[in-house]
């Protein structure tokens, strides 16, 4: 059985904690910007990483559609709010994810090959089952506004195709 990292199994803790916070309080149009924000960002992050150590061929194609992808979705959610003239508003589920990013990512950095490709994937099946659930029983329920609201339900499959996929390369990396 493999070993699930402390940084993976923190970061699923916390963003699972600010989605029981925020499901008790509701989060506002603002507070579900900055989280959106903040977890592409995380994973934009990661994949730029995996892009340049990662050892697999699929994990460095898989790293490239994150960055992409993610970054599209950074672009769209940053067109939105200043449409809508809304200011990220960092709370404790943003904040989080940020924390539990940066840890991963030092975690990242000191590992190579095979244990880099690893961990990298066990982590992108782990942070995007997390963030798919967020968005079914936080995001989408407690956003107000209709655009927003559309924008997360647009993204919402892609989610679930990177979370398939990972698991995909996750099996053929065993």
């Amino acid at each position: 059985m493999s070993r699930i990292s402390p940084a993976i199994v923190a970061a699923v803790f916390s963003l699972a904690a600010g989605v029981s916070h925020a499901l008790s309080a509701g989060p506002n149009d603002a507070q579900i910007a900055a989280i959106v924000v903040a977890a592409n960002s995380v994973d934009i992050d990661a994949g730029k990483l995996a892009e340049k150590k990662g050892h697999d061929k699929q994990v460095k194609e898989f790293a490239k559609r994150m960055v992409t992808d993610h970054t599209g979705v950074n672009k769209q959610a940053t067109e939105l709010v200043t449409k809508l003239k809304v200011t990220p508003e960092a709370n404790d589920t943003s904040k989080s994810l940020k924390d539990n990013g940066a840890k991963e990512m030092d975690k990242l950095k000191g590992l190579k090959g095979k244990a880099f490709d690893k961990e990298y994937v066990d982590n992108e099946v782990t942070y995007h089952q997390a963030v798919l659930d967020a968005i079914d029983k936080t995001l989408i329920p407690n956003a107000k506004n209709a655009e927003l609201k559309t924008l997360l339900e647009k993204v919402r499959p892609a989610i679930d195709a990177h979370l398939q996929h990972a698991k995909h390369i996750q099996a053929s990396l065993k």
